[in-house]
């Protein structure tokens, strides 16, 4: 026998080696899951030049001209009129709601114009609180409008010479008109920050428990799961806000970045947001036996949160499949709530729906964890 080497040895090792990663199952997944679902995302879902970007059309008189001009931005493959007969007050609402990217608005004399031979106006308004969103767009705005309509006019051979003088299109970047990247990007760390932590301590909290024996010694104690529950998730609340007052802080004095709506309606969604994640982080401590499982789990979870919720890639921009993924993640919609409050100044009925969805992830969390709670730990 080698004293240095045994080859048998050496195979006895592997094989208890294969046999505890088989037990593993979690890590196991993870290690095929992980890049499975990067191929995926990264193949597939994620698109730095957004199209098919909902847009809603304002034309009191659609005339031939109004409908070439439609026609034409549609095949540019930027745009995709979701309400193409919205009035002034629906499309304002819409913009501000986040339902649209852009709001087209064609004047009730504009067909007139053309045919007197004046240079005709139409308005394009952006929602550049993504500039990501609205640049690749706006950018082959003027001369794809301008063409189209010279060749409704039946001037196609001199489009492209004349396309900057028959047309003005006025464009309007609403939210953000600089473009500044980190008008974008800082609120959306408050949600990224505050998922990062909250659910990745709050999932170590149980498992922790678990691994060093003292669960026991809790559940002899005459309490409920619900009150286990409430008694694990609550303190992290005051690190969450102690977050919320540094990130906030950063953003206006650092970042420079603008604040128009109420910051009540914000901290009221930030509350909920967090109640969703700390509970999200109890269901995943249920799920995992030991500490390492626990924080495997939420990292697999922030991979396709923070790519698929619109955070680093434009959300509308996605195919439809990683979009219907994305609605399912709470950031996506704190994303919509946090932007919406703090660079476009909306009200309780304007965030209404993230609200809503974030309380139904909180009800629908809570449901699994006391569920698994009773699984695991009777």
């Amino acid at each position: 026998m080698s004293r240095f080497l045994s080859l048998r040895r050496l195979r006895t090792i592997i094989r208890k080696e294969a046999i505890q990663m088989r037990r593993d199952r979690i890590t196991f997944a993870m290690m095929l899951g992980v890049p499975l679902m990067q191929l995926m995302l990264f193949g597939f879902a994620i698109n730095n030049d957004p199209k098919g970007l909902p847009a809603a059309l304002v034309a009191p008189v659609q005339d031939r001209y109004t409908r070439a001009i439609v026609s034409a931005l549609e095949l540019t493959g930027y745009y995709r009129f979701t309400a193409p007969n919205a009035s002034a007050a629906e499309a304002e609402a819409m913009i501000a709601a986040g339902e649209v990217s852009f709001v087209v608005t064609v004047p009730s004399d504009f067909g007139r114009r053309v045919e007197r031979g004046e240079r005709p106006q139409i308005l394009v308004e952006a929602d550049a609180s993504d500039p990501a969103v609205a640049s690749g767009a706006i950018g082959t705005l003027g001369t794809v409008a301008a063409q189209a309509l010279l060749r409704e006019q039946g001037t196609e051979a001199a489009a492209a010479a004349a396309a900057t003088q028959n047309l003005e299109v006025v464009t309007h970047k609403r939210y953000n008109p600089e473009g500044v990247t980190a008008y974008n990007i800082v609120p959306g760390l408050l949600g990224v920050i505050l998922q990062m932590t909250m659910v990745m301590m709050t999932a170590m909290a149980l498992t922790r428990e678990t691994e060093r024996g003292t669960m026991e010694n809790l559940l002899s104690m005459p309490v409920t799961p619900i009150e286990i529950m409430l008694g694990k998730v609550l303190p992290f609340f005051v690190v969450g806000a102690v977050q919320v007052v540094v990130i906030l802080t950063a953003a206006k004095v650092i970042f420079g970045v603008p604040f128009v709506g109420s910051l009540g309606l914000l901290i009221g969604g930030v509350f909920i947001f967090v109640m969703a994640l700390v509970i999200l982080g109890y269901v995943f401590s249920t799920l995992a036996k030991t500490q390492m499982q626990a924080m495997q789990l939420t990292f697999f979870y922030f991979l396709p949160s923070i790519l698929l919720s619109g955070f680093m890639f434009p959300f509308a921009g996605m195919p439809v499949w990683a979009r219907a993924i994305g609605e399912t993640l709470p950031l996506t919609h704190f994303l919509r709530l946090v932007r919406g409050v703090m660079l476009k100044g909306a009200t309780l009925w304007d965030v209404a729906q993230p609200m809503v969805v974030l309380a139904g992830f909180v009800v629908i969390f809570a449901a699994l964890a006391l569920s698994r709670f009773r699984q695991t730990l009777d």
